[in-house]
């Protein structure tokens, strides 16, 4: 195929364009910056309509991602989302979301794809739920990772590796069990999902892991935990900060125990290889 992938600089969309090349595939990557493999077309998501002439199908991973109050989300996440579906047209479309447009938990059970996708308590999260609805109704394919983890990730393990002091990592609340997906899962699921019937579909790795020793194993440290009421008022005093230390955002990632039911995909044939540990 004539595989177009927006976002291809970044930590995921770099390894869905890096996938669809070694399966052999012609890949033109979309972005303001060029992608680790095939051609380049410039495009600012947040200003301009990409130009997909000679693809057979769009894997859309640019996106304004962060839990400050500051970037492009609306311009980039809703606004870009419109301009792109205007020039994918018929195209299959793999629209690549994320678990943080669910309504925020606790959650009492794993949570499927028909859970409330309102309520999300940063920008990042009220946006991709806003530009997943209008690929949802636009007939597009939607997949939502949590917590996307691998090699160069530039998000998750720096702020694991912020939580470490003193040769201990504190986390907030007790343990609790949660989803995680793997990098190269996420991008074999990109490159399956043109197939998929249209619809969204939680991807994830096929294991339900738990909290506190999914991160000792990564940090290599022993865990130890801290009151939520006490991270939670640490947020509140940092949430001035251009970049917070810590946000209500990044407590939730921890605390809520979100599991997500991935039987849809299997049943589609996602087939995820990669575990943490």
């Amino acid at each position: 195929m004539k595989v177009a992938v927006t976002g291809a600089s970044g930590f995921c969309g770099a390894e869905v364009a890096r996938r669809a090349a070694a399966d052999g595939h012609d890949v033109t990557c979309h972005g303001r910056r060029p992608g680790p493999v095939g051609r380049h077309r410039p495009w600012d998501a947040a200003r301009e309509v990409p130009d997909f002439s000679g693809a057979d199908v769009v894997l859309h991973l640019a996106a304004a991602v962060g839990d400050s109050r500051h970037g492009d989300f609306e311009r980039v996440n809703v606004d870009g989302t419109r301009r792109l579906l205007a020039a994918a047209g018929d195209r299959p479309v793999v629209w690549v979301s994320s678990a943080s447009v669910y309504r925020p938990g606790p959650y009492d059970r794993a949570v499927g794809e028909d859970h409330p996708t309102d309520g999300q308590r940063t920008a990042y999260g009220r946006t991709k739920a806003a530009g997943e609805r209008l690929a949802l109704d636009a007939g597009k394919v939607v997949l939502r990772p949590r917590a996307v983890y691998g090699d160069g990730d530039p998000h998750l393990l720096p702020r694991l590796r912020r939580t470490v002091r003193g040769g201990r990592a504190w986390l907030p609340g007790p343990d609790v069990p949660l989803s995680l997906t793997a990098v190269g899962n996420l991008a074999q699921a990109c490159l399956a999902a043109p197939r998929w019937p249209a619809g969204a579909y939680n991807i994830a790795d096929d294991v339900v892991y738990r909290r506190d020793s999914a991160v000792a194993a990564v940090l290599g440290v022993p865990v130890r935990h801290v009151p939520v009421a006490v991270a939670r008022a640490v947020a509140v005093v940092s949430s001035w900060r251009r970049e917070p230390m810590l946000t209500p955002y990044s407590i939730d990632q921890v605390t809520d125990g979100l599991v997500l039911d991935i039987g849809r995909a299997l049943a589609c044939g996602y087939a995820p290889v990669t575990r943490l540990c």
